[in-house]
Formats: structure tokens, C-alpha cells, sequence
């Protein structure tokens, strides 16, 4: 017959203690994590979430709203590009603008159709991009406080007659112009009756004023018409096509009611992305279709052309 001595139910109660004090320091450690990792913030969970989206957005400098395509009508003149496209590209990026650089480039054997290239520039873009510069190739800006923001409200002259190296009359939109998507749209863009060098800018004048857009341009700038911008053309190696045959410069000086935007008539051959130092382009190789019987004079060579701009043809070719 066994003997009870006691022992064994001290030994329980020992090892319940050991188990009870395990326990409590376990759950002691959770309590503690819990707390220092849970948000004492009052907020309701949108704040929260606003707050951490806030914070997320916070390290990019000044995030972009609006994105610009820089759209520069161009054929053949590859050294001013060479010179021009790492120059805006680096220009922009100091401003924090978000950008793309559109070269139009026109490959059919007319004359050189600015403003219809503009127009084909914009309707390519108009689906991803919020606003244009209608820049020219050879044209830089030399003051930092040009400059490229949104044009909300207004277009906005960069290349002001005040500032422009070249070109000094009031109505005068040339150069680099900056214009919204909308505003763009509701002028129907330029006219597409402009073959040669000179005047679409005039008609887009009338075209914004007609729809109520009043040109802005920059103030404050301290620098003046020798030293805001560098005109890079040389006119001695590359002349204007300043010709007019057939009725060209009677129907040129009115404002155009017919062509713009709904008519512009082209085909876009080819899409290159290129990179000249670092500064990356999108070009669009554009054949534009003339229109002979409303507008003749995209090709002043045609043997129609009157004897007086035959022979203001031969001349500039020699």
C-alpha cells in the first residue's frame, strides 16, 4: 500500500505558476506591440487615406498637372534641330513642365505649309496632351522666366512683339505661342491656306479674337528684343519662300471662313522616336494634299502660274 506524502500536488501548483507567469509575459509583449504600432489619430478613414496618398505624392517636386506637346512645323533644317532640341528639352525639364517634343515634319514636294502641320500636330496629340507650343525651330528663350505653364484662362505669347528679336507689331503671335487644348479646338485651328513663308500667324490673331481669347504676354521680364532669345536662322543659307503667284496675295490677306481644322487633308507616313544628347523627339513624317482648286499656289512652279511670279521664281533660284 503506497504512502501519500504531499509532494506531488506542490509540484503541479509549481509548474500552473511557471505557465501563468509565461502566459502574462506573452501577453504582456503583444499589448505593447499593439500599441505602438496602432494610429492614434481621431481621423476618419478617408482623412487617412488622403494623408497617406499626401505623403506619397509629396517626394516628386511640384508633380505636373498638365501635359504640353511641343509641336515644331520643320523641314530641312536639321542643324538648327541639332541645336534646338536638347535646349528646349533642358529648358522645360528646369521648369518642371511635363513634355514632349513633336518635329512635323513635312515630306510632300509643296511648299511648306506651317499652320497645316500645326493643325495635324494638334490633332495627333489632342487625345493625351493638354495644351501646344506652336514652336519655331530656330527660335530659344534666353530668360529662365519664360515661362511654358498652362495657358488656362488665355493663350499665352511667349515670343512677345516687346521681347521678339525680329518681329515688333501688336498683332504679331509668332515664335512660340502657347494655346490650350479647348481654345485651340474652338477656333478650329489655322487656316490650311497658307503655302510659302508669312501670315498665318495674322489670321490665327484674327481667328482668337473673334472668339473672345485675348493674347497675353509675359511681364516683368527684365531682358528686351537683343538678349530674351536667340534667332538661330540664317537667312543667307536658307531664304524665305516669300513668293505669291496666282491670287495667293488677295485671298491671304482675309481671314479664312473655309479651311482649319475639319479640313486639314493629310496622310502621316511614319512615327520615328529619336534622341539628340539625351532629349528624346517624336517625329511624324506628314505628306499634306493641296487642295489646286482652292488653293493653286502650293506649287508656284506649276506652268499656270502667271509670268510675273515665273520670273519672281527664277530669280530666287538663282
Amino acid at each position: 500500500m503506497g504512502t501519500y506524502n504531499g509532494r506531488r500536488p506542490k509540484f503541479l501548483f509549481t509548474h500552473f505558476l511557471v505557465l501563468l507567469i509565461i502566459m502574462m509575459f506573452v501577453l504582456t509583449v503583444i499589448l505593447t506591440f499593439t500599441l505602438l504600432t496602432t494610429d492614434h489619430c481621431k481621423c476618419h478613414s478617408s482623412e487617412l487615406l488622403a494623408a497617406k496618398q499626401f505623403n506619397r505624392i509629396q517626394p516628386s517636386r511640384h508633380a505636373a498637372l498638365y501635359k504640353l506637346a511641343v509641336l515644331v512645323p520643320f523641314r530641312d533644317r536639321f542643324e538648327e534641330l541639332l541645336i534646338f532640341a536638347p535646349y528646349i528639352h533642358k529648358f522645360l525639364n528646369n521648369q518642371n513642365v511635363d513634355h514632349t517634343i513633336f518635329i512635323l515634319n513635312q515630306i510632300d514636294g509643296y511648299r511648306f505649309n506651317r499652320a497645316s502641320l500645326i493643325n495635324v500636330g494638334y490633332l495627333h496629340t489632342k487625345d493625351n496632351y493638354d495644351y501646344i507650343a506652336m514652336h519655331d525651330v530656330d527660335l530659344l528663350p534666353l530668360n529662365t522666366n519664360l515661362s511654358y505653364a498652362y495657358p488656362k484662362q488665355q493663350p499665352f505669347h511667349i515670343a512677345a512683339p516687346h521681347l521678339h528679336p525680329r518681329y515688333h507689331y501688336e498683332k504679331f503671335v509668332g515664335g512660340i505661342l502657347l494655346v490650350n487644348r479647348d481654345h485651340f479646338g474652338l477656333v478650329n485651328g489655322m487656316s490650311n491656306k497658307y503655302w510659302g513663308w508669312g501670315l498665318e500667324d495674322d489670321e490665327f490673331f484674327v481667328r482668337l479674337r473673334d472668339a473672345n481669347l485675348n493674347v497675353t504676354r509675359p511681364e516683368n521680364i527684365m531682358t528686351g528684343t537683343h538678349n530674351t532669345f536667340k534667332h538661330i536662322h540664317d537667312r543667307h543659307h536658307r531664304k524665305r519662300d516669300t513668293i505669291k503667284c496666282y491670287n495667293q496675295r488677295e485671298v491671304t490677306r482675309r481671314r479664312d471662313r473655309q479651311t482649319g481644322l475639319h479640313n486639314v487633308n493629310y496622310t502621316i507616313h511614319s512615327i520615328k522616336e529619336m534622341t539628340i544628347d539625351s532629349a528624346p523627339l517624336t517625329v511624324l513624317n506628314i505628306e499634306l494634299i493641296c487642295d489646286h482648286k482652292l488653293t493653286p499656289w502650293c506649287d508656284c512652279t506649276d506652268p499656270k502660274a502667271n509670268g510675273k511670279h515665273k520670273d519672281q521664281l527664277k530669280k530666287n533660284s538663282l
